[in-house]
């Protein structure tokens, strides 16, 4: 079966993470077709889908809002349902006389598994059903090491992918897309009840972001001129406009990663090598991370390195609760998960710091914070949170030992020198001189006074000493590695 068994019928085209019709293979191959294209995206309620946490919820509404907008352009519009997709796209067929469903492929064991689900109950209904490739730039069984398995380190896996992957040029939008007359019953996007009402806290996510693909187009074309050429050398100051800010539009699906290669492809002769390789490196990491998520399917909940099951986590809510809400006594720290609140992201560099404080200094599983990461995260994203979430905790492929543990006075004052970032996040603390912005309990009192801070009362003594939680940390890997041995 074929989809010219349905020449005259419509075809389906299921968006779900690829929110944008340039570069959408799915889209471009319905439209080619000629035949009538009934765009559907539908909002999965099973309770084996991990639901979009709250800032996601924000970001999926203003992108879906966007996306209806571009299909009108074309001459199409966006349908809006929700429920189990199998059942759901089985009454959308009913109600259209569809012949044939496309989409393009995810890659969470969920998503997987439901799309098998879907194209095999398709085929026994005789719907043909074809999905593509269009949110990774290489297929995550494709890069095979030597031994014919999964990479577990990423080096290696950078060089394969150089040596065997040359990411495809970028699709065109289609120009037009043909419509039909009736369109299927759809959903008020407003009774989906994705944005906050009371009390509306998205008003630094609104401030900080543009969602959508014409706002994915502006961010990286603002990247391309003002910060790739400094990337490698400014990626790590969080107080400097150093990073793409292109994840959550790669999370959405609202712009490809062939696009960003492409576009980066463009400039990259007139730029600095090491800064050039270094955010391709980067992008490649999302790439690994899908490549380990594919191939160790239940890395969002179990150690990809069984010996951490044996690890002595520490329960302790009050200390979680501190860490959620930036109220450590620790600025870094601090400014970071105030950040995260208000704006739904996090400077990559900061993030490293706040998980190492998490799982080490506090010593609280790093499933609470790829959970909490998920809820407040506008780029969360089923690879890339769960990978580098196991990365930090020592417990991941290619993860950082744990006994690294990052200091978070000495990684303020590296990558935060003046205070400049703390300041911003951390209000209480802006009068701060700089020597004593990162380890406010170590300022003589005079100094204090001037700022303002009262320690306990504007802004707290940290919730644990460096050192002792530092040695803590030690003991308790030292314990893991005997119970494991």
């Amino acid at each position: 079966m074929s989809s010219t068994d349905f020449p005259d019928a419509p075809i389906i085209v299921w968006f779900r993470d690829d929110l944008r019709v340039t570069d959408n293979p799915a889209l471009n191959a319905a439209a080619a077709s000629g035949r009538a294209v009934v765009p559907v995206f539908i909002l999965e309620t099973t309770e084996h889908h991990v639901p979009f946490g709250g800032a996601q919820r924000w970001w999926l509404h203003h992108s879906l809002t966007s996306l209806d907008a571009s299909l009108n352009a074309l001459g199409s519009r966006l349908t809006l349902l929700r429920g189990n997709a199998e059942t759901v796209l089985s009454e959308v067929v009913a109600e259209t006389d569809a012949g044939s469903i496309v989409w393009n492929r995810r890659y969470s064991r969920y998503g997987i598994e439901t799309d098998t689900a879907v194209k095999a109950s398709l085929k026994d209904n005789g719907i043909y059903a074809e999905s593509f490739g269009g949110r990774l730039m290489h297929e995550p069984t494709q890069v095979k090491s030597g031994t014919g398995g999964a990479y577990k380190v990423y080096t290696p896996f950078w060089k394969a992918f150089c040596a065997t992957v040359t990411p495809r040029a970028p699709l065109p939008a289609p120009k037009a897309i043909a419509a039909r007359e009736i369109w299927p019953a759809s959903s008020d996007l407003d009774d989906w009840r994705l944005l906050p009402a009371k009390p509306d806290w998205s008003g630094g996510l609104q401030d900080a972001w543009s969602p959508g693909e014409a706002g994915a187009r502006d961010r990286l074309e603002a990247f391309i001129q003002g910060g790739l050429a400094r990337y490698d050398s400014q990626r790590d100051l969080p107080a400097v406009e150093g990073t793409s800010g292109l994840s959550p539009h790669l999370a959405f699906g609202e712009i490809s990663p062939f696009q960003i290669w492409a576009r980066v492809d463009q400039v990259a002769d007139g730029m600095p090598v090491d800064e050039v390789t270094t955010f391709r490196k980067e992008l490649v990491w999302r790439e690994f991370a899908y490549h380990l998520l594919v191939n160790f399917t239940e890395l969002k909940t179990t150690n990809y390195n069984g010996q951490f099951d044996q690890f002595p986590w520490a329960e302790n809510d009050e200390h979680l609760q501190a860490w959620q809400r930036g109220r450590t006594g620790y600025p870094i720290v601090d400014a970071g998960m105030r950040q995260l609140y208000e704006t739904g992201w996090m400077h990559n560099r900061v993030r490293m710091i706040v998980g190492s404080f998490l799982v080490k200094h506090l010593l609280l599983d790093w499933r609470h914070g790829e959970e909490w990461f998920w809820d407040t995260l506008v780029d969360a994203d089923p690879a890339s949170n769960t990978a580098s979430w196991q990365w930090i905790a020592g417990s991941g492929a290619d993860a950082a030992p744990y006994f690294r543990i990052f200091n978070p006075i000495t990684q303020g004052e590296k990558f935060d020198p003046q205070g400049t970032y703390v300041k911003r996040w951390v209000p209480e603390l802006a009068k701060m001189p700089a020597k004593y912005i990162h380890k406010p309990w170590e300022a003589p009192l005079g100094d204090l006074l001037a700022a303002g801070v009262k320690l306990s009362e504007t802004y707290p003594r940290p919730i644990v000493d460096h050192k002792q939680a530092r040695e803590r940390a030690l003991d308790a890997y030292q314990r893991m590695r005997g119970l494991a041995a």
